[in-house]
């Protein structure tokens, strides 16, 4: 997983505030096992993806990109994913179906991720009936890096 985390770096990265659908392109998932993620820290999962947005950052300024750019890494729980992906909106606006709060805590998010049961993984007999809601569920955190190369 963490090698792929840096290999993002490698790839074409498309921003078109133009084309929101081109940028949908840059979206990445990732997913371990239970059983992977135990040998993985979240300090050494961060660090991938601070490497990883400070590549894509001077990617942003060799490619001659003069508008907002931002990176930005979150914890899918339905699928038991770290997502992330780079778009032209600022942080403020990224474009979710759920409620959502930017944070400078990265490890926060990973570590949610490490210790969570992927899907699929809960036997038959420890399913429990989930209550409905009364309040408003919790913004999702959402980590966000700006692409865009200082002194623009």
């Amino acid at each position: 997983m963490l090698k792929d985390i840096r290999a993002m770096a490698g790839e074409t990265m498309v921003l078109s505030p133009d084309d929101q659908d081109a940028e949908h392109a840059n979206t990445n998932w990732f997913g371990a096992p239970p059983h992977e993620r135990m040998g993985m820290s979240a300090d050494e999962v961060v660090t991938a993806f601070e490497e990883t947005a400070v590549a894509l950052r001077e990617q942003v300024a060799s490619s001659g990109h003069h508008g907002t750019a931002t990176f930005y890494v979150w914890h899918d729980p339905v699928a038991g994913q770290l997502r992330c992906s780079a778009c032209t909106r600022k942080a403020s606006d990224l474009v979710f179906p759920v409620p959502y709060q930017v944070t400078d805590d990265l490890h926060a998010i990973v570590e949610e991720f490490l210790v969570d049961r992927a899907p699929g993984s809960i036997q038959w007999g420890a399913l429990e009936p989930v209550p409905y809601p009364e309040a408003e569920p919790a913004a999702m955190a959402v980590w966000a890096f700006d692409l865009t190369p200082f002194g623009r």
